[in-house]
């Protein structure tokens, strides 16, 4: 597996990482942890070195799975972890809280729940309006002084947003949705993370399992999947959206590999700093995607995607309203 950089940071991971949120929330219910441990497992024997989870996930089981996963591999992987909700007493989600003391009261939980002695990479999830975001980064800069955490990120942050942060405290990566079928991050985000020197790990880079090509409009999801709420997995978009899907298998085709591995590679030719994340349940899709690594894009590839992703308008939004709210902050 290739090893990148995460911008000027001097953190470096396989170039394809795994988000491991899908094994234990969002896709429906909760795996059995021992059938995912030997996933995880299998990952590193095939080369990944980061992976990807948060308190949010379950809550806390996520976390779990991950640290017992990796117990093993201690020091040979990063682990990234994130911080940024409040949780009721029932253990639900109840809103954001970036305030300094929860912010040192997630990470001391977060070491014991990964079993390890310090975070790799500590991301804020969501923005926090009511925190002011120099206040954040100053308490993610007093936990890296303590030896617990080695690196601070932001998830779905603005421009704004991370040069006021950066200023107190370098920020080692930006995780946010960046996939074929969205790539306003081109517009913004991407060049102000390069003129910092800051990675971007993109999320849901298989557009949420959409541009794997296993994905049409007579596809049903679990009633607790959060697809089922997203407009562009309404059956009408999923229909309208295939397109995309026949550019990826015609380009696949002639490469020799699988749409999903299209997608990723074309993500990855994109910058040498960025480090998707796909998700899986699945050895053998851990395989796929890892394989998307070898496949080369020429320019005359690049081109062609180009033109023909220029011709086609994604249907659909990519969040609920009430969860794009929450990203607006």
């Amino acid at each position: 597996m290739q090893k990148r950089k995460l911008g000027k940071s001097g953190l470096e991971v396989s170039a394809i990482g795994l988000g491991c949120m899908g094994m234990s929330f969002g896709y429906g219910p909760a795996k059995d942890k021992q059938e995912m441990i030997p996933v995880i497992r299998g990952a590193v024997e095939r080369g990944v070195t980061f992976f990807d989870t948060a308190e949010v996930y379950g809550p806390y089981i996520n976390e779990e799975l991950v640290g017992e996963a990796l117990a093993p591999f201690r020091g040979q992987v990063a682990i990234a972890t994130k911080f940024g909700f409040h949780f009721d007493a029932n253990g639900k989600q109840a809103g954001l809280n970036s305030r300094p003391e929860h912010i040192k009261q997630v990470a001391e939980a977060s070491l014991k729940r990964l079993g390890v002695d310090s975070i790799d990479l500590f991301y804020q999830h969501r923005v926090d309006p009511e925190v002011p975001i120099e206040d954040v980064a100053g308490a993610v800069k007093d936990l890296i002084r303590e030896g617990k955490v080695k690196h601070f990120g932001l998830s779905e942050a603005g421009v704004n947003t991370i040069r006021r942060a950066h200023s107190v405290q370098p920020v080692t990566a930006l995780q946010s949705e960046y996939s074929l079928w969205w790539r306003e991050p081109e517009a913004e985000i991407i060049p102000t993370l390069e003129d910092l020197g800051i990675g971007f790990v993109p999320f849901s880079p298989l557009g949420k399992g959409y541009l794997t090509g296993k994905i049409d409009e007579n596809t049903t999801f679990d009633s607790t999947d959060f697809r089922n709420t997203v407009p562009r997995f309404a059956q009408e978009a999923r229909k309208a959206n295939r397109a995309l899907i026949e550019l990826l298998d015609a380009i696949a085709q002639r490469k020799q590999a699988t749409p999903a591995q299209i997608a990723l590679a074309w993500v990855l030719v994109q910058k040498p700093w960025m480090v998707p994340i796909p998700g899986t349940t699945k050895l053998a899709r851990v395989e796929e995607n890892i394989g998307a690594a070898e496949v080369e894009l020429t320019s005359g590839d690049l081109r062609d995607i180009e033109s023909a992703a220029s011709q086609i308008t994604v249907q659909g939004a990519r969040y609920s309203e009430g969860a794009q709210r929450l990203i607006n902050r």
